[in-house]
């Protein structure tokens, strides 16, 4: 009986001791010393690893360009995007509630205030169509930040909003607006020939889809708004884009509409993503 008393006592004595002896003075196990070198140990070891880790990062930061990545990973063609883009790439709307469009012409509105013909006039510059506007650096001086041609409002016509402030939204006949996404150093066309927008509908909605009115004029992104240079290097810069207006689209059903980049120097569509340079979306009208 009283054996069985001492062997829990004796067991929390041996704990104790291992946590501190007071014979030997050491704390679980080791003295002061033998923790002071474990201690010393560890500590020079992670000053090392952060050191050598910063080393690294700073050998890496001296191989990036701020104006231009060192490194460019991507598509050969651009994907593209609309303007109003909608819930999932999808437009509907009611011709005759005012509030079913209203957004869309307010997120018009909000989009091409930087294309203001006065706000592009004090900025940039009246650049020569059909030819790239090339602005290279002089050796190891850099011509930053780079000017950028002008892209005026009134170039999209019919549908610029400044005659029609709805975008013809109230008259079943909307405008879409489309850019191609920016990509620095890119060269979307050769000869003097400029990329230029093709909108078509699904084979099943062909017929539903009615004639397209294209601003500027044969929905063309021109050369001159080329090479991208950066958003630092080129912080004027405002991308070219593309109107299509529906001129007589059915009412009361789906369209899909698929619009594609054409361009002698990028294919629409890759392996990588069948989305490059082209996008699809969806178009209702309603007429009540």
């Amino acid at each position: 009986m009283s054996g069985s008393k001492e062997e829990p006592r004796r067991a929390s004595g041996d704990w104790c001791r291992f946590f501190w002896d007071p014979r030997t003075h050491e704390l679980l196990g080791r003295t002061a010393t033998s923790w002071g070198l474990i201690l010393l140990f560890y500590l020079i070891f992670y000053l090392f690893l952060a050191g050598m880790f910063a080393f690294t990062m700073y050998i890496m930061l001296l191989t990036l360009d701020d104006y231009k990545p060192t490194w460019q990973d991507r598509l050969a063609t651009p994907g593209m995007m609309i303007r109003p883009k909608g819930d999932q790439l999808e437009i509907r709307y009611s011709v005759a509630d005012t509030e079913s469009w209203d957004g869309f012409v307010q997120n018009l509105n909000t989009f091409l205030s930087v294309y203001n013909d006065s706000y592009q006039v004090q900025l940039n510059d009246d650049c020569p169509p059909d030819q790239y506007f090339i602005q290279e650096d002089s050796g190891e001086v850099r011509n930053n930040p780079k000017r950028s041609c002008q892209f005026n409002r009134t170039m999209l016509g019919d549908c610029s909003g400044m005659v029609d402030r709805s975008y013809g939204y109230s008259k079943a006949q909307p405008c879409v607006l489309i850019k191609l996404n920016r990509v620095i150093g890119m060269l979307p066309g050769k000869d003097g020939q400029s990329p230029y927008v093709s909108c078509g509908a699904k084979k099943e909605d062909s017929e539903k889809m009615g004639p397209l009115a294209y601003f500027p004029v044969n929905g063309t992104f021109n050369l001159m708004y080329y090479p991208y240079y950066g958003k630092k290097a080129q912080v004027n810069y405002t991308q070219p884009l593309v109107a299509v207006k529906f001129l007589n689209a059915s009412l009361n059903t789906d369209i899909s509409v698929e619009c594609k980049v054409v361009s002698n120097t990028l294919l629409a569509g890759s392996e990588r993503d069948k989305f490059a340079g082209r996008v699809s979306f969806k178009l209702r009208i309603n007429e009540q």
